[in-house]
């Protein structure tokens, strides 16, 4: 075997170890936020994973969904999905993550998964997910069996945070985790449970201002 001959086979053996390790590296934990055409309130908040390989998308929801977008055309950021309808990305995230406009729907990709740090499904309780948009609104998803709550909680005077969705009306308080679901209607608690505290961080109006006083 020549120099050169032994120079190319070591080459290939090195590249046919690489390529899984750089297939396996593009694959990564995310957030999807799921926000159905023209409505401003994500309808479901979720985990997901996300891969790019060679200009090729794919994001796989835990609901099961999945979009595999093949990039068209010249201009970068343009897809067709798996059915051939137009998807695009988008700008809006910088560095936190990734737009993706689908037909129907718009799925916003965030790296960080902090956003779900609230699941619980063990000892009979609702899972339960809560996306905090700000110190004063808190998103949350609620599911068991055929019950389904998906809404906006407010901060209320106090610790707790209040939303309704017509029917019933759930109270969190983020520092203990407790989470009350009662009927508007009639006022029966169906859900009185735990999850895991909620972190809101300060309200903006209780932050220091540096240019009046030493923070």
């Amino acid at each position: 075997m020549n120099i050169r001959t032994f120079l190319w086979a070591t080459a290939t053996a090195i590249a046919a170890c690489a390529l899984p390790l750089a297939a396996s590296a593009q694959t990564v934990d995310a957030r999807c936020d799921i926000y159905p055409s023209g409505e401003d309130q994500a309808s479901a908040v979720l985990p997901c994973t996300f891969s790019q390989r060679q200009g090729f998308v794919r994001i796989s929801r835990q609901d099961g969904v999945t979009y595999e977008l093949s990039p068209t055309g010249s201009d970068p950021g343009n897809y067709l999905d798996q059915t051939g309808e137009a998807a695009y990305r988008q700008a809006g995230l910088g560095d936190r993550g990734q737009i993706y406009k689908m037909s129907n729907e718009t799925v916003y990709v965030y790296w960080d998964t902090a956003g779900l740090p609230s699941s619980s499904n063990n000892s009979g309780n609702p899972t339960t997910y809560t996306n905090v948009i700000d110190p004063n609104h808190i998103n949350v998803q609620i599911r068991e069996g055929e019950f389904r709550f998906q809404g906006m909680l407010t901060k209320l005077p106090g610790p707790d945070y209040s939303g309704s969705d017509g029917q019933v009306r759930v109270i969190l308080t983020p520092k203990t985790g407790r989470v009350v679901v009662f009927s508007e209607a009639t006022g029966q608690t169906f859900y009185d449970y735990t999850i895991n505290p909620v972190t809101v961080g300060e309200s903006p109006s209780s932050m220091c201002n540096p240019a009046v006083e030493r923070c």
